[in-house]
């Protein structure tokens, strides 16, 4: 996903396809671009700083920020002020409030663009893995239907149309050979949430 001169509208436009593709919230999805804008500021404006950005969820419009909060004690100059200097602003400023400046638009590079298609899709693969969870996570006996994806001596992997499951050969019928693309019934007898997504666990035992 290039993102380097899309305007604001056809930004929207984009994270309600992703949205509706991979069947995950479209808030999901802005977020994931706020992110890669972001991280793309602070590689230009400084990685030290608090670059926040922020896209407008009607007209998609950027708006690109450096914050810095008011402290009582000054432990780095890159991302805080003192109360002195916060009582300078206008309004003044107390401790714990931000100060604002507003920062040049990001044109997105190649490299930015990048950053934006990395970032998108891991929040993507995240809101799938959890939305896959919440599925199956109380279904553990249910029965379901599915194909063999891949076939190995130690295990069956099933694609169950949203997610995939896995049969482990103690949990196989004895000598059943079953083959990439054959369709199988199983029960669920385990769901776990790991961290490269939740893994299903089923039996034809």
């Amino acid at each position: 996903m290039d993102t380097s001169s899309i305007p604001g509208l056809e930004l929207i436009q984009v994270a309600d396809v992703v949205a509706r593709e991979k069947s995950i919230d479209r808030e999901e999805v802005m977020a994931a671009m706020e992110e890669a804008i972001q991280k793309a500021g602070r590689a230009k404006y400084g990685l030290d700083r608090d670059i926040r950005a922020m896209i407008d969820r009607k007209s998609g419009a950027i708006t690109l920020e450096r914050w810095i909060e008011v402290v009582e004690e000054v432990e780095d100059d890159e991302t805080q002020m003192s109360l002195e200097d916060g009582a300078k602003q206008t309004p003044p400023l107390a401790a714990g409030e931000f100060w604002r400046q507003s920062l040049p638009p990001i044109e997105f590079g190649r490299i930015a663009a990048q950053t934006a298609k990395q970032v998108i899709s891991q929040k993507v693969r995240d809101a799938e893995r959890a939305r896959q969870f919440e599925e199956y996570k109380d279904r553990v006996g249910e029965i379901v239907v599915g194909t063999v994806k891949r076939a190995e001596s130690y295990s069956i992997t099933v694609d169950l149309g949203r997610a995939e499951a896995v049969i482990r050969r103690e949990e196989m019928i004895p000598r059943e050979n079953l083959r990439q693309g054959d369709r199988v019934r199983a029960y669920i007898i385990d769901v776990r949430e790991e961290p490269r997504g939740p893994q299903i666990f089923l039996s034809r035992a």
